[in-house]
């Protein structure tokens, strides 16, 4: 009786053994770990580069006098950039990067009104989402 048993265990074992190592080699992600690696690094660096654009726009003496008429606190804006992300990320840092480029652009009278305008508007963002 044993040794039809080790006649029938024998094979078995090396045919699971076969097919395990067979299936292991085939195996597919679908979004290679490099990709989704790369994908992670570059939401992040996104993100960073967002967060610095709107640092950029509120160390700026245009935004600080606006912000300081309105009598916002920047430090506590400036302190909210941080907690941002998503969506609100995304709005804050196209309104501070028209401020910078309108700024930068050497801003007429029409402009610098538009102009504080978007800082109003980014100045109010961060603040509301500072305050959820």
């Amino acid at each position: 009786m044993q040794s039809v048993r080790a006649l029938l265990i024998f094979p078995l074992a090396m045919l699971m053994m076969a097919s395990s190592s067979a299936f292991a080699g085939q195996q597919q992600h679908v979004v290679s770990p490099g990709q989704l690696a790369t994908t992670v690094a570059g939401a992040a660096a996104k993100q960073d580069t967002d967060r610095a654009t709107i640092r950029e726009t509120l160390e700026r003496p245009e935004v600080q006098a606006v912000a300081s008429k309105l009598g916002l606190d920047l430090t506590r804006a400036t302190a909210a950039v941080d907690t941002l992300s998503g969506a609100d990320l995304d709005k804050a840092a196209n309104a501070a990067q028209q401020v910078n480029q309108q700024l930068v652009g050497g801003a007429s009278t029409v402009v610098i009104s538009t102009t504080t305008i978007i800082i109003i508007l980014l100045l109010v963002i961060i603040l509301i989402i500072a305050v959820k």
